[in-house]
């Protein structure tokens, strides 16, 4: 195979979610346009991560390369003619009102975007593991019309999957923020 030709190197093996994103934000900040990115991390959501923060914002995601437990993306910048504002889903939902719906009786539809190491762990009772890569191809196994709250570590993954769930025509999606980082009720565990 072909060696791809990268600019930059940028390591994020031991780091999760928002971190790999955060740092290749900054680190395409440094490129010139048409210049590419490698992003090493060992974080099996960055796979997801990385191509939707690519594409919300413009950047061309090359491809991936999985070795040895690491995960090797490339990304090349794109003109500032190309690039894109990120936006943020705007519906949200905080941890309190999601805990509050749940105290009160209410049956959600809690959608968890994490990947099933970090859902086993600890999850808000009730919820679905879907890792935000599997999204997309399990979406006719909910309701476009029902409600929705999506969760994740920090709200960073699951503002992504409230994103393409909009885009496909679930338009009540809500984005659970900050996330488990910072729920502090009741969870959920294998």
């Amino acid at each position: 195979m072909t060696e791809l030709s990268v600019n930059q190197t940028l390591d994020c093996k031991g780091l999760a979610c928002p971190l790999p994103v955060v740092r290749t934000k900054k680190a395409m900040e440094a490129l010139n346009a048409g210049e590419v990115l490698e992003v090493v991390a060992t974080d099996k959501g960055s796979v997801a991560d990385l191509k939707s923060w690519s594409g919300r914002t413009g950047h061309q995601y090359i491809g991936l390369k999985e070795e040895n437990g690491a995960f090797r993306h490339f990304i090349r910048k794109a003109e500032a003619s190309d690039t894109k504002e990120e936006m943020k889903h705007a519906v949200i939902a905080t941890n309190d009102e999601v805990h509050s719906k749940l105290a009160s009786g209410d049956k959600l539809h809690i959608l968890d975007v994490r990947e099933p190491a970090e859902f086993a762990f600890g999850r808000i009772p009730g919820a679905i593991s879907i890792p935000l890569g599997d999204l997309e191809k399990r979406l006719n196994q909910f309701d476009p019309c029902a409600e929705y709250y999506v969760v994740c570590r920090t709200g960073n993954r699951s503002d992504s999957a409230c994103q393409m769930l909009s885009a496909k025509g679930f338009h009540n999606v809500k984005n659970v923020t900050p996330g488990m980082s910072q729920w502090t009720y009741e969870i959920e565990n294998d």
